[in-house]
């Protein structure tokens, strides 16, 4: 199996839509501060042009983006942008566009910065599987790569899309808005396979994905979560013995495959509920459970509500 395989298994459970929102264009010296996002929201940056500095208050961690760097705040973390000058900014100027994102500019007159701001909405309560299982900051390069190995790479792919964003943002053309909307959404799961096809792929579901040796039961446990798998039959997969799959699992996940697999059922079990010719305990037979007090036993502990208390809160949702 192939890592795409997870990954779509992955976004067929969660729907994540995006959205372009600001489009900044400053000279130096300029600084914006973002605040943390709501539950269900992930704000992503796209520096077309220029350097910035990211600074993550939470994690009191700073770091350089150039041209083609996209980042991603799984978590949703309050953070800074700033040009890295250290100089007061001055004012800026906002117009909105008619495709529904602003644009903003200043006065600076020292080096140029061209920036896509947005942010991707996920279905609740997926949140909580993306905030656990991805890194607070995630940021790959997309980069036009000539030769072989670069036309199908994901960042060569990252780097088509973003030209692709920054065509649809410079224009007022019609249905704009709704290609820059479908651009970003499909910007998530590009970011996704690039890092996990980077050699230094974050801790989490993106390492477990990128690891030769360990994909093999990343993609059986999207595919067949109803299974009862047990270690024997994961490392079997990965032919390794069942306390080196453990060790090297947990050591990338930072968690257990069994935590994996609840995590992928319960999200399942939440789409199953809002069906109202699904009982509950269609629902829980669905998902793997042959008992279904200890069904509900695990819904309420992961996602802290009753299956029943879910039902209906999705459907006043909708």
């Amino acid at each position: 199996m192939s890592q795409v395989d997870w990954l779509s298994h992955l976004l067929q459970m969660i729907t994540i839509t995006g959205q372009l929102e600001v489009r900044c264009a400053y000279g130096a010296p300029w600084r914006v501060a973002w605040p943390r996002s709501a539950a269900h929201e992930i704000p992503y940056h796209v520096v077309l042009k220029g350097r910035a500095i990211i600074e993550n208050p939470e994690t009191k961690t700073a770091k350089e983006l150039v041209g083609g760097d996209i980042v991603l705040l799984p978590h949703g973390s309050a953070h800074v942008l700033h040009d890295g000058s250290g100089q007061a900014p001055g004012r800026t100027y906002q117009r909105r566009g008619s495709a529904g994102w602003t644009l903003s500019e200043n006065d600076g007159q020292g080096e140029h910065l061209d920036l896509l701001c947005g942010r991707f909405f996920i279905g609740p309560p997926h949140d909580r599987l993306i905030r656990n299982y991805l890194p607070t900051n995630l940021v790959v390069r997309a980069m036009d790569s000539h030769g072989e190995e670069g036309i199908g790479s994901a960042s060569n792919h990252l780097a088509s899309l973003v030209e692709l964003m920054r065509m649809e943002s410079a224009g007022d053309k019609a249905g704009g808005r709704a290609i820059l909307n479908a651009l970003s959404s499909a910007l998530f799961t590009l970011v996704l396979r690039a890092a996990s096809e980077s050699e230094q792929a974050p801790a989490g579901l993106l390492a477990l994905a990128g690891h030769p040796r360990l994909a093999p039961a990343i993609s059986a446990l999207f595919a067949d979560p109803t299974r009862p798998w047990k270690l024997t039959d994961l490392a079997d997969l990965c032919s390794m013995s069942r306390a080196t799959f453990m060790r090297h699992f947990q050591d990338k996940l930072g968690r257990s495959a069994a935590d994996l697999l609840t995590d992928i059922r319960m999200s399942l079990a939440a789409n199953e509920l809002k069906k109202p010719a699904m009982t509950t305990e269609a629902v829980a037979e669905s998902v793997g459970y042959q008992s279904l007090s200890a069904f509900r036993r695990v819904f309420t502990e992961r996602m802290g509500m009753t299956p029943g208390e879910w039902r209906r809160l999705a459907h006043q949702g909708e």
